[in-house]
């Protein structure tokens, strides 16, 4: 984990922040909701009663009693009573009848009995309804103010009529719903930060208790590390899609980060037995994939988190540089071990030579000598001249000691010629070494045991033609003999088996040349490579 400093230690979690957060929003919120509330309470309260004041008022102003009583000489006899009555009963706070110019009739204070109206009353006088919060007498209050007709259905304004409700008693009404209002604001608020509880106690899972400049810098740190390493590197998760690859993956894989991402596995390009291991999140150990123009090294192992599994950890090496160097190896190795073998023959030959001078036999050891060396210089000269490139001239005299000791015999085609190369010495030596080395595995033990080259090269073409006497390739497997792992031999793959014909394969398409394979004149498989123009 990389270092985090004193101060970024003790900042709050992430968890925390967004905690402290969401019951900041949601306090917000709720004292927003209650002032809504509430002004639309009020609101509500002060509309109900308008109404209340306009539905009274126009009942009054279309009563008998008024419109008779205002034709009298005394109407304050029969309104004021009756006036009372009426806003005693509708809890209204004034009831006042006036003569159509406002000089009052009747109201709760006797006293302004005969005096002007204060107040609005021009849309009454015109005939029409009005309502307004006004300050009159009794104080602050909402009324509406109606006509009297003379008659039902008449336009003739002979009085009018005002109901007012005081605006404390609306207000004491707003004040009555407060309770419900509080009450559904604590419980929005309680809900609200419980909510927020549960996410921070998720979040604070999910995030470790960490805090935003510790995920900050454990991101570029790791993500640092992870591009910088020289091995490639792919995170597969529990569901077999790809959640991560560095730059080394994407060069060794050849594919972009931005195609495979939360893809597939399948979009890596690996064979599909090793695509369904990955999936699985199956462990792999030192895997020998051959992938387009590389030999990869891969390795798996299963990713776990506080017991539960989270994916598979993908380490992938490149091979390629040393496959080449080891098949040359293999090469000088076995050249090694035939000169070694030649030299015990050699010694024996001397011997015999030795022998034959001591018993005074000289012209027979002459004529030994004379012979052997003959056989050899022979097979030596028609090497070197016949193949001009000393790569492969050493590799054919490596590989036909190496036959001679198996009990296989190893025919180069007189007719060869080597001029040139149209590859490079390692990727030849790749081709040819694979292919002898499989022929005379299978070769060896069978009667009459033999191994036949042909080659044809020059630095445009190369044409390698390679048959044994061995079993053959069944004519339904031969379209998967270039695949990493197939091998007619019971060999654990583990011990390389069924690499050498893939890394020939991969050889031959990096080139854009062709292979054929089928059953040649001494019996058994038949492999032939074409390189270069003609190819």
């Amino acid at each position: 984990m990389p270092p985090v400093s004193r101060a970024a230690s003790r900042a709050p979690s992430v968890a925390r922040q967004i905690l402290l957060w969401q019951v900041v929003v949601v306090c917000v919120l709720v004292l927003g909701g209650v002032a809504l509330a509430w002004f639309d309470a009020r609101a509500d309260a002060t509309s109900s009663a308008r109404q209340r004041a306009l539905d009274l008022a126009v009942a009054v102003a279309d009563t008998p009693t008024v419109r008779d009583a205002v034709r009298t000489s005394s109407p304050t006899t029969v309104l004021q009573p009756f006036a009372e009555q009426v806003r005693r009963d509708s809890g209204t706070d004034f009831v006042v009848v006036m003569s159509r110019d406002g000089i009052r009739y009747s109201h709760p204070d006797v006293d302004v009995i005969g005096e002007r109206f204060i107040g609005s009353i021009e849309e009454a006088q015109a005939g029409r309804t009005h309502t307004e919060e006004y300050v009159g007498t009794l104080g602050p209050s909402v009324r509406a103010v109606v006509p009297v007709f003379a008659e039902p259905g008449s336009r003739d304004v002979v009085a009018l009529v005002s109901v007012g409700i005081r605006t404390d008693k609306v207000q004491d009404e707003v004040v009555d719903a407060l309770p419900r209002i509080l009450g559904a604001a604590a419980l929005a608020a309680v809900v609200g930060i419980v909510g927020a509880w549960l996410i921070h106690r998720r979040l604070r899972r999910q995030t470790h208790g960490l805090g935003e400049q510790q995920i900050t810098r454990m991101y570029e740190y790791y993500d640092a590390v992870l591009r910088a390493v020289r091995e490639g590197l792919v995170l597969v998760d529990a569901d077999g899609r790809v959640s991560l690859v560095n730059q080394e993956a994407e060069r060794l894989l050849d594919v972009g980060s931005d195609r495979v991402l939360g893809a597939d596995v399948a979009t890596l390009g690996l064979e599909p037995s090793l695509t369904e291991t990955l999936r699985a999140g199956l462990p792999l150990t030192d895997e020998v994939v051959a992938l387009a123009d590389r030999v990869l090294i891969v390795n798996a192992a299963p990713a776990q988190w506080e017991g539960r599994d989270v994916g598979t950890v993908v380490t992938i090496r490149d091979r390629t540089e040393l496959q080449g160097v080891t098949a040359e190896l293999d090469t000088v190795r076995s050249l090694a071990d035939s000169l070694r073998a030649q030299s015990h023959e050699t010694a024996n030959r001397l011997h015999t030579m030795v022998s034959l001078v001591e018993m005074g036999r000289s012209e027979e050891a002459v004529e030994f000598a004379t012979h052997e060396m003959q056989l050899a210089q022979g097979l030596t000269d028609h090497m070197v001249g016949a193949v001009e490139e000393p790569v492969v001239a050493a590799l054919l005299l490596g590989k036909s000691a190496q036959a001679h000791e198996r009990g296989v015999r190893l025919d180069v085609d007189p007719a060869s010629v080597v001029t040139g190369l149209p590859v490079g010495a390692h990727d030849a030596v790749t081709v040819l070494g694979n292919l002898l080395d499989n022929a005379i595995d299978a070769a060896q033990g069978t009667p009459d045991a033999t191994v036949a080259v042909h080659l044809h090269a020059s630095e445009l073409h190369l044409d390698v033609v390679v048959e044994d006497s061995g079993p053959g390739i069944p004519r339904e497997a031969r379209e998967r003999v270039f695949e990493r792992g197939w091998s007619t031999k019971v060999v654990e793959q583990a011990h390389g088996r069924g690499l050498g014909l893939a890394l020939v394969g991969q050889v031959v398409r990096r080139h854009g040349g062709t292979v054929r394979v089928g059953t040649g004149a001494l019996g058994g498989a038949l492999v032939e490579v074409e390189i270069g123009d003609d190819a």
